[in-house]
């Protein structure tokens, strides 16, 4: 039985990388992003889909990068779509990246954004696979910094949050944990509320993105789907409910990077 793991990580895998040419210019870029992800997303779940114009010294006409989360599902869906003609009058041409990756890029891959690691879950699992509440949502400081012209003054807020994600069907259950901080001016009441409000929801989803990392789908060929929990080194089996173990985090730094260098050596 054929059996593929997940991770709630970006996939830089190359044989999870599917190339498109010799897309007809039949069709706008928008039309040909829908054509396309209506056909390839029927294999799995897509983490990117990009479509580009042809360079100036090649036909007119497109190309496309689609990168799955499976390295299973990307190759079912090379093989049984290459040469077909799908959604115009000629055939496409479907490859697989072919370069092997480099092992030490296996150990340095982003964990997904908040919306991937629900839109991956829910895919997978379905609405009511998982759930998530919050063990602790604790302010750990709410300092003045001092004083500008003016007595507008610096604030400096700090969250830590604790989340339990559990998978009722599987009988499995993990946490995640994170520290969130946040310095600004602080012009008023109404946007400390703001401040604090916007504090609170970042660091329950950096939360439940730092659990959704220790999780494995274990996608069998039977289609169904098994969940597993990796151990990790802040991980104990006598865990305190009072202690909070976080990973620290601020408020100014980016999301993963959605796009990597395209890799275009094919098989």
């Amino acid at each position: 039985m054929e059996v593929d793991i997940l991770e709630f990580r970006v996939p830089l895998e190359n044989n999870k990388t599917v190339f498109v040419w010799d897309i007809q210019p039949s069709l706008t870029e928008a039309q040909i992003y829908e054509e396309l992800f209506a056909v390839f997303s029927t294999f799995g779940p897509l983490y990117l889909l990009k479509v580009c114009p042809n360079a100036p010294l090649h036909p007119p006409g497109f190309y496309a990068l689609i990168k799955f989360y499976s390295a299973a599902q990307a190759s079912r869906a090379q093989r049984l779509t290459d040469g077909r003609l799908l959604f115009q009058r000629s055939a496409l041409k479907v490859k697989l990246s072919s370069k092997q990756t480099p092992h030490f890029l296996f150990d340095s891959r982003a964990a997904l954004s908040h919306a991937r690691c629900l839109e991956l879950a829910n895919h997978c699992l379905g609405f009511n696979g998982w759930s998530s509440d919050i063990i602790t949502l604790k302010e750990l400081t709410s300092e003045e910094e001092g004083e500008e012209e003016g007595g507008v003054r610096q604030r400096r807020l700090k969250f830590g949050c604790l989340m339990k994600l559990c998978f009722p069907r599987h009988g499995v259950t993990t946490r995640g944990a994170a520290v969130l901080e946040d310095s600004f001016t602080c012009s008023g009441p109404d946007v400390l509320l703001q401040r604090r409000c916007k504090l609170q929801r970042s660091v329950r989803e950096k939360a439940l993105v730092q659990a959704f990392t220790t999780v494995l789908l274990i996608l069998l060929g039977n289609g169904k789907v098994m969940v597993e929990v990796k151990q990790t080194s802040d991980q104990s089996a006598d865990e305190t409910e009072g202690v909070l173990q976080v990973n620290e985090f601020s408020l100014s730094e980016e999301e993963e990077a959605e796009d990597e260098e395209w890799d275009l050596t094919v098989s």
